[in-house]
């Protein structure tokens, strides 16, 4: 299986999986010792709230909380590849149909610049995909439609291989994940599925609710941390920064695994809401040298092209380390994935994890070969 993450050392064994009236013995472990970290992580916390002036900042636990158990990542991919599938299905329809009783001429190369175009793999990768193309087809003197398919999967899966990325959880403790992306892209569903593998993965999981300003977007992660029964740092109002800083703190403090920053969703043309994203990486670096050691983007799958533009402006700004592309169950071509790995090529970007739908188990992972496979297979 496609690995969800990297790991240094071998995580915790996972107790047989309890009913779903009580938590697992993992987890009960888990919250006894988060209670007995309780004291040290809010003496963290006031310390720092009287050194920024803001007695604001709340922690909201989820100790006493009961919730289904934390699910095994399932052996079986076949089920979300066959969602991949669906999602992509505009994309490998108007693909797979060319190579189906037709001769390999200029006619055929003219229908797949045509099919790759319509599903948003834009026009200088599409001519540098053809190139490639026609020139393997000359040099390995193809002669039949069905390994002129091949070779265009090979080149696909040789083009998106450099953005395969597992992300270390143990690179760092605690490691500090920074969300951002623009509204609506799914930052804080896809924040409140990590979490909830990586607690499958024994991580201890803190999140920090950085968008001080929007209440719906702090009740939201205060639901996504009572379902995975892990602590919530918000703040009403304020300085977003100082709820980064504050949670970094109180992960140093308590010993936990993965602190996840939150941040408000902005459009990269919004001068001073970018500039407040520099300031809450830059802040998060004070709290804790080396930090934030990834810095991921949540892209929304079916912006298309406009998700080229979204990555520079968001990396020139914070450096991103990964991406999250979201929501490729629906309209979405998936073409623009292969735009970003060739027009990037001199400085790619991973696509740590995708996904196909609203359930835990649909953020996965990101294959070159699984995804190149949804495009024309």
């Amino acid at each position: 299986m496609f690995g969800f993450f990297r790991r240094n050392k071998p995580a915790p064994a996972q107790q047989p999986g309890p009913s779903s009236e009580a938590p697992s013995a993992a987890t009960a472990s888990g919250l006894a010792a988060s209670a007995a970290d309780a004291a040290a992580g809010k003496a963290a916390l006031a310390v720092q709230a009287t050194a920024t002036a803001d007695p604001a900042i709340t922690v909201s636990s989820s100790a006493e909380t009961v919730n289904d158990p934390v699910p095994e990542a399932p052996s079986d991919r076949r089920p979300w590849l066959a969602r991949l599938k669906q999602g992509l299905s505009r994309t490998r329809g108007n693909i797979a149909v060319l190579f189906t009783g037709v001769k390999i001429d200029e006619a055929l190369y003219e229908d797949l610049e045509t099919a790759l175009l319509s599903g948003d793999t834009g026009f200088e990768t599409t001519q540098w995909l053809l190139a490639a193309l026609r020139e393997k087809v000359r040099k390995d003197k193809l002669t039949d439609t069905v390994q002129v398919k091949a070779a265009l999967r090979g080149l696909l899966v040789e083009l998106l291989s450099p953005l395969e990325r597992q992300i270390d959880i143990d690179q760092a403790s605690p490691v500090v994940m920074m969300i951002a992306g623009v509204n609506g892209a799914g930052k804080t569903t896809s924040i409140g599925k990590l979490a909830r593998h990586l607690h499958g993965e024994g991580k201890s999981v803190l999140l920090a609710a950085g968008d001080t300003f929007r209440a719906a977007a702090r009740e939201q992660l205060a639901q996504w941390g009572s379902r995975n029964q892990v602590d919530v740092i918000a703040q009403e109002g304020g300085d977003p920064g100082a709820v980064a800083f504050d949670a970094v703190a109180a992960g140093r403090a308590r010993g936990t695994g993965v602190v996840m920053v939150d941040t408000a969703g902005r459009l990269p043309t919004q001068t001073h809401l970018m500039d407040e994203l520099k300031k809450i990486r830059r802040v998060i670096g004070k709290a804790m040298d080396g930090a934030p050691h990834e810095v991921l983007l949540v892209l929304d799958g079916n912006t298309g092209q406009n998700m080229l533009a979204q990555v520079k402006a968001f990396d020139d700004a914070v450096q991103l380390t990964g991406l999250i592309v979201t929501k490729l169950d629906g309209t979405a071509r998936g073409g623009a994935l292969v735009a970003l790995a060739h027009t990037r090529r001199d400085r790619p970007i991973p696509i740590c994890f995708i996904g196909v739908g609203e359930g835990i188990e649909d953020l996965q992972a990101f294959s070159a070969d699984e995804f190149a496979g949804a495009l024309i297979d």
